[in-house]
């Protein structure tokens, strides 16, 4: 008799989960499935509203990277009136987006995945989280954490407009720019943060790295695929959060694409499964072939860790020396092992927190040019940025007077989903054996999934059609009286 094992709901990520575990008559795992069984419907309530508030509208997707979905809406809405902002309003918006990228990484590391490393992956439930990590290396390391968020929120605020939700991006640019006094508390703020960042990579390097089980966890097989990957390159290649072209690599490390934000449309295509209401991105000219990895499978990656095998190397100096450390620890590139992701996460947030001083001490960031009033008539627009957790892309479609018509947006988490699926299942099935469950292996399984930093609130969209409902009608003891079914 088939054995149904529920990590219902799953934890430490963004949004709502659940992994379903099946295991045959000798207590192997005959499958498993990563379903997220909510839905977020901005594509289709989005549509007859304004172009110039889809960078409001749709930084309400999330609580965790409304930052996100504001620049690329924002990139869409330049792309619609075919309008190119002034220096100082994209540096201004990169700028607040380097401050939004330390805060989220800061948040992951310290929050949601580095509990498995400082506590281990067995340790107690009630110790497996951010109080637990602050007790074990002290209180002055999580007022460091408070410290670099309020920071990072000061900045986004600043420029945004507000601390959560951003609000002063508009086609053309910025409603605002910052004075020198502001900038001058920006750069303070920034110098810290450079700081902050190589205190984590320290962090990691005394807790992780010196610790043989870890790394050997890190570079075993249960946590091991070979994809392709995908991230955003400027004109060198070098990694770019904010703008330039996206860039896959195949498992080989070689170059298979590069393309504008325009074109994405011709590279990627959506595999749609039954059991979920997320869809599967795919390389399009590889094409759908199932869960499996190769050369000859289209499933990518888009996180840190594939934005750094995408890249040919980071923009500032010591993210740059970091990242080659990186590769001459892990025996060069590529890097396939899931969850290196971690220590990625953490170059990618000294990259960002670098980038945040250069950002700020350019001469021009203070310039009172930051908007060009749009004059041609809306069309058409696409919008892409680095996304913490994968490459965001926005599309939108809008009538001559720039009322939206239809819109798409690929979250970075729908880029991982494919690649998620295939790892929780390749940890199970590695883990349990013979029926043997703890909550220790559960907890193993679950690590496959963290180390994609998942958002599943704004990652949730279904193609138009039957949705699936399940309703379960119990008694005051929970008992289920009655199971009510649509379209299953």
């Amino acid at each position: 008799m088939t054995q149904r094992i529920s990590i219902d709901p799953v934890t430490r990520l963004e949004g709502h989960g659940k992994i379903e575990i099946f295991l045959d008559d000798n207590g192997n795992v005959a499958n498993s499935y990563f379903q997220i069984p909510e839905l977020r419907g901005f594509e289709r309530f989005v549509v007859g509203r304004p172009i110039e508030e889809m960078p409001l509208l749709t930084n309400r997707i999330c609580g965790v990277c409304p930052e996100a979905h504001h620049m690329a809406a924002a990139k869409a809405a330049d792309a619609v009136y075919h309008i190119d902002p002034p220096l100082p309003a994209k540096m201004l918006r990169e700028l607040l987006y380097m401050a939004f990228y330390c805060t989220d990484h800061t948040t992951h590391f310290y929050a949601l995945g580095g509990p498995d490393f400082v506590m281990g992956p067995d340790a107690p439930v009630a110790e497996r989280n951010i109080l637990g990590v602050i007790h074990k290396v002290g209180l002055e390391v999580g007022g460091k954490v408070i410290q670099m968020r309020k920071y990072g929120h000061n900045v986004v605020e600043m420029i945004g407009g507000r601390k959560v939700h951003p609000c002063t991006s508009i086609p053309g640019g910025l409603t605002k720019g910052i004075t020198e006094e502001q900038r001058k508390e920006i750069e303070e703020m920034g110098h810290w943060a450079v700081e902050f960042a190589q205190f984590s990579l320290q962090v990691f390097n005394d807790i992780v790295l010196a610790n043989k089980e870890y790394v050997d966890l890190i570079l075993g097989d249960v946590y091991t695929h070979h994809t392709y990957y995908m991230g955003m390159v400027d004109e060198h290649n070098k990694i770019n959060f904010y703008d330039g072209k996206v860039r896959v690599v195949d498992p080989d490390g070689k170059e298979f694409v590069k393309y504008e934000p325009k074109d994405y449309a011709q590279h990627i295509a959506e595999h749609v499964e039954p059991w979920t209401y997320l869809k599967f991105p795919y390389l399009k000219n590889v094409g759908w072939k199932g869960f499996v990895d190769g050369n000859d499978s289209g499933v990518y990656m888009a996180t840190p860790l594939s934005r750094l095998n995408a890249c040919d190397g980071m923009a500032t100096p010591l993210a740059q020396a970091e990242y080659e450390k990186f590769y001459a620890i892990l025996g060069g590139k590529p890097v396939h092992q899931r969850l290196a992701t971690h220590w990625a996460r953490l170059i990618e947030l000294l990259y960002a927190a670098e980038r945040w001083v250069e950002l700020v001490t350019d001469p021009e960031i203070t310039s009172p040019d930051i908007h060009v009033k749009p004059t041609e008539t809306p069309t058409e627009g696409i919008g892409i940025v680095e996304a913490p957790r994968g490459t965001l892309t926005h599309h939108y479609w809008t009538d001559e007077l720039g009322r939206v018509t239809r819109a798409n947006l690929i979250v970075g988490t729908t880029n991982n989903y494919a690649p998620i699926q295939m790892s929780t299942h390749k940890a199970a099935a590695s883990l349990i054996k013979n029926g043997n469950v703890t909550d220790g292996l559960l907890n193993m399984v679950e690590m496959a999934f963290r180390a994609y930093d998942p958002c599943f609130g704004c990652a949730t969209h279904s193609l138009p059609g039957q949705m699936p409902l399940e309703i379960t009608v119990r008694d005051a003891e929970g008992n289920p009286l009655e199971v009510l079914k649509q379209f299953c």
